[in-house]
């Protein structure tokens, strides 16, 4: 008998079939770079870059594929709309990418905390630590609801890119319990562990400088040479591991080269390189695997269109009844206009007017009360 459970997985061909991640300080080209990768990877239909928060960087891009998010209604807004139109308004749709995910967690609490105090008027919270009774349970509930809303984009086909702030922070290693200075990004570090785990590839930019000393030609009190420390030059970099552990990045695949310069095509050919290396283990010539994961997808979407007619079929159903409801709620002290519509639903198979299971018997007994 086959075993059931176990089987060998595929390397994914695409590179935004993966969860990317980007991190830098403010104003080093963290969104440009994703602007341009996701442009040449998936052209101006494959992407959408949510302007999350107080973020507003977006207008200072040409031609960038943005929608303005600056609470966390609009943030299910935009992508209730795109799930439930996955494969018409937005089947050439790729990836979305959240700019900046800190922002995103900033919004997620105050949505918590409105939550909470909206079924707890007796235990008000006014700040996430204080939510369902501390000790880090709102933390994790922020959490939960940026992780559910990513992931409700997964399920429908899409990736997704976050982008993130970065800080200097210093952390103090467990074992030696000497403590190091790490670029990390710039949230509670729950936060961005718990996204962290999920993504595959974390490439953090950095400005890489290098630093000469220069005689300033005349000396101290004592006769010693002043000098001072002055940049020779510069290069914007981007990292995906870093071997003295300095920079909080992070790659799945073994093959990706430590450091690129920050540029879209240096970054897509890192991805692409790391991806080919691993799937030559395969045995699979690339063309192959990747004819037949494009294969898998399109009957992916199918099951999607599928599903997304079914949610669209039942949506209209609901809203049906519960204009029928309405109406018997309404009147249920006038009999005479009840009557015709159970009646009618009996006619038509089913025992009570609120509960017909298809579009077509709710229409019949709308006709009536419309008339």
């Amino acid at each position: 008998m086959a075993r059931k459970f176990g089987k060998k997985k595929d390397i994914l061909i695409d590179p935004l079939a993966y969860n990317i991640g980007i991190a830098g300080l403010s104003g080093i080209g963290k969104t440009t770079l994703v602007k341009n990768v996701c442009e040449k990877l998936v052209g101006d239909d494959g992407y959408i870059m949510l302007d999350i928060g107080k973020e507003s960087g977006h207008s200072c891009l040409t031609g960038i594929i943005s929608e303005q998010a600056p609470d966390w209604d609009t943030i299910d807004e935009i992508c209730d709309d795109i799930v439930d139109n996955r494969t018409t308004d937005y089947k050439d749709l790729k990836v979305v990418v959240f700019d900046t995910l800190d922002e995103m967690f900033k919004l997620a609490e105050d949505e918590v905390i409105a939550r909470w105090n909206r079924q707890n008027s007796d235990k008000l919270a006014t700040s996430i630590n204080s939510v369902a009774g501390g000790f880090g349970r709102g933390l994790d509930m922020v959490i939960d609801l940026v992780l559910e809303r990513i992931w409700s984009l997964k399920e429908v086909g899409l990736s997704f890119i976050v982008i993130v702030h970065t800080k200097a922070k210093d952390i103090e290693d467990p074992i030696t319990g000497q403590t190091y200075q790490v670029i990390t990004a710039n949230m509670a570090q729950r936060y961005f562990n718990a996204i962290k785990t999920k993504l595959d590839i974390l490439g953090v930019a950095y400005i890489d400088r290098t630093i000469v000393t220069e005689k300033l030609g005349r000396k101290d009190i004592k006769g010693k040479e002043i000098t001072r420390n002055k940049v020779a030059d510069e290069a914007r970099k981007v990292s995906f591991r870093a071997d003295d552990y300095n920079l909080d990045c992070k790659c799945r695949f073994p093959s990706i080269v430590s450091e690129i310069d920050l540029d879209a095509d240096a970054f897509i050919d890192a991805i692409t390189d790391a991806i080919k290396a691993e799937q030559a283990k395969s045995g699979v010539s690339f063309e192959k695997a990747k004819e037949t994961q494009e294969k898998a997808e399109a009957e992916n979407l199918k099951k999607v269109a599928e599903k997304e007619e079914k949610n669209r079929e039942e949506k209209a159903l609901n809203e049906r009844l519960d204009k029928i409801k309405k109406f018997i709620k309404d009147n249920k002290s006038d009999l005479d206009k009840v009557r015709p519509l159970a009646a009618k639903a009996k006619e038509l198979g089913f025992d009570n007017p609120t509960k017909v299971t298809t579009i077509e018997a709710a229409d019949a007994i709308l006709e009536l009360i419309d008339d």
